[in-house]
């Protein structure tokens, strides 16, 4: 609440699944409303989760409405639990009056809840935006916040685009764990297991569906080995969720599980068939669940204390989602068995610690990292060192992160500006302004300045941040033209006339005459065509033009003209270009005379 007073950058709580996100949603829903008097919209990405929140909220003696399609559609009260679709549809009914909006699973912030929040700005500018999430990253741009309320800004190898602002609280599983709000997790190393190696991900993030298929459908053996070993080791356990890789997949699991006792939900499944089976399995009428991507998030099912990983997740987050599935409380649950027959352990959490996965946006830096202090607002950033065979000749570097020599003096670039020890380029440290915004501090230790405007900007950038110029070095900007220029095929050339001859040409409008250039480039030959005679009283008149150019005189007739092609002027030089319309013929635009 002492972030959302001061800052409107988008904000995000970080709470392990179990941590009672729906009542943290449903205190903060209600502080706001009271403390601003406007609306409050709560987003959830399904029909169970807004319901769920819904409740919660409920829960605090105030009312409040749900617009889902799923469910209802009403506005009467000024606290709203909606999805994201439904909101979109009908997005002139969310503008101004609303304080904040609050999205839950934030971590899955899609291009439709994007276009909401920016229209909602739009019509409240000062509009706060919470997120809330378990698993605060996403495959290929690593954490969704920028800062963190501790650790401080994210490394950029962390962190693509974050859409969150800053992390300001989080709420981790060990620690609810050790506190007994969670259920502790223990691992079971499995004899048997799929071999994952042929995993490829597609385009969209996701494993290539021809290779999910050769790692996990029809190896009815090692299927049946792997149930086997999960009843087994479930013997005294209470309810146990499969998670398997495609529908097939789950069917041959599920042909090994003891029958009565064992069902299969998965997106085709009906509604009211899905309903009856999580209904069952809840009231402990059935022990084995097998699901395939129906059941990794907003499933609550306390008394799950066994979950079996028959498939590979794409991304941490994922598994840390569908582990969450056993973490809750139930009575005479002392733990949950997690049990991996597909290689996720050692892929997303290579230091075994299942609640610590390692985030990379793509490959980092192994340099050491060293602090270097901003020298404009004094800020200290963890930046990793150059190379040491780019630094070889300095002695060192002082605590602003430029290079020294051995007399303590800062060693230069070429342009002057002191040569920076590390990678980093820009201090990472941001202040908050008085209109509620937060601003990045401006120093930058490596930059480009726009040769327009004098603006410093990114290294990296193409087009400066404030007008827009392309950032280009004077010199490569000259080549780029000239090449540019080169690859032309209809800019104006210019070449030296070696001959030139003069013949009678009948044209369409009559005889006229025909000039020859002879130049020492290709095409090597160019003619022109001079209509002395033509009825046409545009093309007479640069006749005559060209005649007054090239003898000093006009004439009446072509052969007139030919009679007198001795005394012409010697051409030295022409310009002439492809014509757009004829690419094979050319037009001379001007000649040039001694």
């Amino acid at each position: 609440i002492g972030w959302v007073k001061k800052c409107i950058e988008p904000s995000l709580i970080v709470a392990a699944t179990g941590a009672g996100k729906s009542l943290i949603v449903a205190a903060i829903a209600n502080t706001i409303h009271k403390m601003s008097g406007k609306k409050i919209l709560c987003i959830a990405p399904s029909k169970e989760l807004v319901e769920q929140n819904h409740g919660k909220y409920l829960a605090t003696g105030n009312p409040a409405s749900i617009y889902s399609a799923a469910i209802r559609k009403e506005l009467k009260h000024p606290v709203v639990f909606g999805s994201p679709q439904t909101v979109m549809n009908s997005l002139r009914k969310f503008g101004d009056g609303y304080a904040a909006v609050i999205v839950d699973e934030a971590h899955g912030i899609t291009p439709t809840m994007r276009r909401i929040l920016d229209h909602m700005r739009t019509q409240s500018p000062k509009l706060r935006i919470l997120g809330l999430t378990a698993t605060p990253y996403r495959m290929g741009t690593g954490y969704i916040y920028g800062h963190h309320f501790e650790r401080g800004p994210v490394d950029e190898d962390q962190a693509k685009d974050p859409y969150f602002h800053t992390c300001i609280y989080e709420i981790g599983a060990r620690f609810l764990i050790e506190r007994g709000y969670l259920t502790p997790i223990v691992t079971d190393a499995p004899e048997q297991h799929y071999d994952t190696s042929g995993l490829k991900l597609n385009a969209s993030g996701k494993f290539d569906a021809a290779t999910v298929e050769q790692a996990f459908v029809g190896k009815g053996r090692l299927t049946a080995e792997i149930v086997a070993d999960v009843v087994a080791k479930s013997r005294d356990r209470h309810s146990v969720l499969l998670f398997c890789a495609t529908v097939q997949h789950a069917q041959e699991a599920l042909e090994s599980l003891p029958p009565g006792l064992s069902a299969i939900v998965h997106g085709e499944t009906p509604k009211a068939e899905r309903e009856r089976i999580l209904a069952q399995f809840k009231s402990g009428q059935l022990k084995y669940l097998v699901n395939v991507a129906v059941l990794t998030t907003g499933f609550d099912a306390p008394s799950v204390d066994v979950v079996a990983m028959l498939r590979r997740t794409e991304s941490p987050g994922l598994l840390q989602q569908i582990i969450g599935r056993g973490m809750r409380l139930h009575d005479g649950k002392a733990n949950c068995l997690l049990l991996d027959y597909a290689e996720n352990i050692e892929n997303h959490f290579p230091h075994g610690d299942i609640f610590a996965p390692e985030i990379k946006v793509g490959v980092g830096s192994n340099s050491e990292r060293v602090q270097i202090v901003c020298p404009a607002c004094s800020g200290v950033n963890m930046f990793p060192l150059r190379p040491k065979k780019e630094t070889e000749h300095a002695f060192g570097y002082d605590e602003f992160g430029y290079l020294i020599d051995m007399m303590g003096a800062r060693i230069t670039r070429p342009d002057g500006e002191p040569e920076s020890a590390h990678l980093g380029r820009r201090c990472t440290h941001e202040h908050l302004q008085r209109d509620g915004t937060m601003q990045r501090c401006q120093h930058r230790w490596t930059g480009k300045v726009c040769g327009a405007c004098d603006t410093e900007n990114d290294i990296a950038a193409r087009y400066c941040s404030a007008c827009k110029e392309e950032l280009v070095d004077p010199n490569e900007k000259l080549k780029r033209a000239a090449a540019m220029l080169a690859n032309d095929p209809y800019r104006l050339r210019s070449a030296s006339v070696i001959s030139r001859t003069m013949t009678r040409h009948l044209g369409r409008t009559g005889p006229c005459l025909r000039v020859e250039y002879e130049i020492d480039e290709k095409p090597y030959k160019i003619s022109e065509y001079v209509a002395i005679e033509s009825e046409n009283a545009w093309a007479r008149k640069n006749a005559h033009l060209w005649c007054t150019r090239a003898f000093g005189r006009m004439f009446e007739t072509a052969d007139a003209a030919l009679a007198a092609a001795g005394h012409a002027r010697t051409a030295t030089h022409i310009e002439y270009r492809k014509q757009p319309n004829n690419p094979k013929y050319y037009t001379v635009e001007a000649v040039k005379y001694e």
